[in-house]
């Protein structure tokens, strides 16, 4: 596809298309080339680097997430909402929480996110530093919990790209030497038959009861 015929939405699109399956690390102008019937010299003249691409696709992936009314719905519920799209967004796109501490990503996305954010917690009740100290709350708190699937979805790309065969059978390998470890220690043991014994799980609805316990936990100091 020659370059004037391609636009930067095209190219955003099967760049994060490309990212989901292989990670920052299967990244490349010739492979997004390929993936748009162009020349890697195309795509250079639409987004300038690979900096920058990256950059422009983690923006772009922030305008999934929902911004709900909190005048409409309360804030605890606004909260909420943001909080699982923003999860979900994450774990749909496990690439960008690598991208954060490699690359400077601030955007017109990421703007509109944390700005409507600070708008939930400013209804709240919130002021100043401690809206940005209740949002930040949240926000790392759905981080953390969207590292487990990042972990696994890399893990999984490693194995292949080292020709290790069947990754899933290779993390069952892995798995199988740390139950064995955990046997050792009668809380690890008794935890050996749950979902919570997988590789970067955790207990089924562990999200949800932590988020509400955050959410908890700043309703009670906005009554305190």
């Amino acid at each position: 596809m020659p370059r004037n015929t391609l636009t930067r939405e095209q190219i955003l699109t099967a760049a994060i298309t490309l990212l989901d399956a292989e990670g920052l690390e299967g990244l490349s102008m010739r492979a997004l080339g390929q993936r748009l019937g162009s020349a890697a010299t195309a795509v250079y003249w639409h987004v300038g680097s690979k900096d920058n691409l990256i950059a422009l696709a983690g923006d772009q992936v922030w305008h999934e997430i929902a911004l709900p009314d909190p005048d409409e719905v309360g804030w605890r519920t606004a909260a909420t909402i943001m909080a699982d799209d923003l999860y979900a967004m994450l774990t749909r796109h496990p690439w960008l929480l690598q991208a954060f501490g490699s690359f400077l990503m601030f955007g017109p996305g990421k703007a509109r996110h944390d700005d409507h954010l600070l708008a939930i917690y400013e209804t709240a009740g919130f002021a100043g530093p401690a809206a940005d100290q209740a949002a930040a709350a949240v926000f790392t708190f759905v981080l953390g919990n969207a590292l487990g699937a990042a972990a696994t979805a890399s893990l999984g790309r490693k194995l292949r790209r080292e020709g290790s065969g069947d990754a899933e059978q290779a993390i069952g390998d892995a798995q199988t030497e740390a139950r064995e470890t955990a046997a050792q220690f009668p809380r690890l043991r008794a935890r050996l038959d749950t979902h919570s014994a997988d590789y970067g799980a955790a207990p089924d609805n562990t999200f949800q009861v932590g988020l509400q316990a955050i959410l908890d936990g700043l309703e009670a100091l906005q009554r305190a």
